[in-house]
C-alpha cells in the first residue's frame, strides 16, 4: 500500500521542469491560452522572451489572462487573437491576423456542423496549424505542440461514422477525438522530416482545468471535489508542454508522445 501511495504521488505531483533556456525572437501562438495549461504555459513562455499571441475565443478573458501575465512578467509581449475552434471561419481569420501581424462536453456541431468534440479538439487545431505551416517552415527551427491525453488509449475512430451520428457518448466523443491528436502529430512529424519542423504530443495527466464546466450541478460539485484532492495544478500541468517547448535536446525528436 505504501509503495502504491509513493507511486500515485510521485504520478500526480510531478516535479516542475527545470531549464534555462531563452526563447527571444521566437513567436508561440497558444490556442487557450486564457485559462488553466494554456494560460500557465503561456507565463513560462513569456519569461523565457517568446512573443505570446493568446489564441481564444472569449477576447475579454484573454485580455484579463494577458494582463496578468504583463504584471508578472513586465516587459512581456502578449497580444490576444479571437479564435473559435467550432469555426472553419473564425480558424481562416486568425490565422490571416497571425500572418499579417508578423480547451467531456453535450452533443453538440461545430458551424460547420462536425461533431463538436472531433471539431475542436481535433478538425481546428488540424486548419489552424495548416493555414500557418508555411510560415512556420520560413521560422525554422520551430516546434508544433499538441495537447493529447491519455483517453486516447480508449479512442477508436469509425470512419464510417466520423461524427457518430449513430451512437452519441461523450466520453467516446472525447477519447476519439485526442486519438485524432496523436494520430495527426504522428503523420504531420512524417510529412515535415529535414524541414527544421518538430511535433510533439504531450499529456498533461489528471488536472484541474474546465474540462468539467459542461457538467450537471450535481456531478459538478462531485468533480470539483475530487478534482482539487486529486488532480494538478494548471501551472504543474503544464509543465510537460513547456518542456518540449523549450527542452534542447528534444530538437533531433519529433512525433512522439509525451507524458
Amino acid at each position: 500500500m505504501a509503495v502504491f501511495c509513493v507511486s500515485l504521488q510521485d504520478f500526480l505531483l510531478r516535479k516542475e521542469f527545470q531549464s534555462d533556456a531563452k526563447l527571444c525572437n521566437k513567436t508561440a501562438i497558444i490556442t487557450g491560452g486564457n485559462t488553466g495549461i494554456g494560460k500557465e504555459t503561456a507565463l513560462d513562455l513569456a519569461h523565457r522572451g517568446a512573443k505570446v499571441i493568446i489564441a481564444c475565443r472569449d477576447v475579454e478573458k484573454g485580455k484579463v489572462a494577458a494582463e496578468d501575465i504583463r504584471k508578472q512578467v513586465p516587459n512581456a509581449d502578449v497580444v490576444v487573437r479571437h479564435l473559435n475552434l467550432a469555426s472553419f471561419s473564425s480558424i481562416q481569420r486568425c490565422a490571416e491576423e497571425i500572418l499579417m501581424s508578423i480547451a467531456a462536453c453535450p452533443k453538440s456541431k461545430t458551424v460547420e456542423g462536425f461533431e463538436m468534440q472531433f471539431g475542436v479538439n481535433h478538425l481546428g487545431h488540424f486548419l489552424f496549424t495548416n493555414l500557418l505551416l508555411e510560415r512556420i517552415k520560413a521560422s525554422t527551427p520551430a516546434r508544433i505542440i499538441n495537447v493529447a491525453s491519455i483517453a486516447h488509449t480508449l479512442g477508436k475512430i469509425h470512419f464510417s461514422d466520423i461524427h457518430l451520428e449513430r451512437r452519441y457518448n461523450s466520453i467516446s466523443a472525447y477519447c476519439h477525438s485526442k486519438l485524432a491528436n496523436v494520430l495527426f502529430t504522428r503523420e504531420l512529424s512524417r510529412r515535415l522530416k529535414g524541414t527544421g519542423i518538430t511535433t510533439y504530443c504531450v499529456d498533461p495527466g489528471p488536472t484541474r482545468t474546465e474540462l468539467g464546466r459542461y457538467l450537471g450541478m450535481i456531478s459538478g460539485y462531485i468533480f470539483s471535489f475530487y478534482s482539487r484532492l486529486l488532480y494538478k495544478s494548471a501551472k504543474k500541468g503544464a509543465q510537460t508542454t513547456i518542456y518540449c517547448a523549450v527542452e534542447e535536446s528534444l530538437s533531433e525528436e519529433s512525433g512522439l508522445y509525451y507524458w
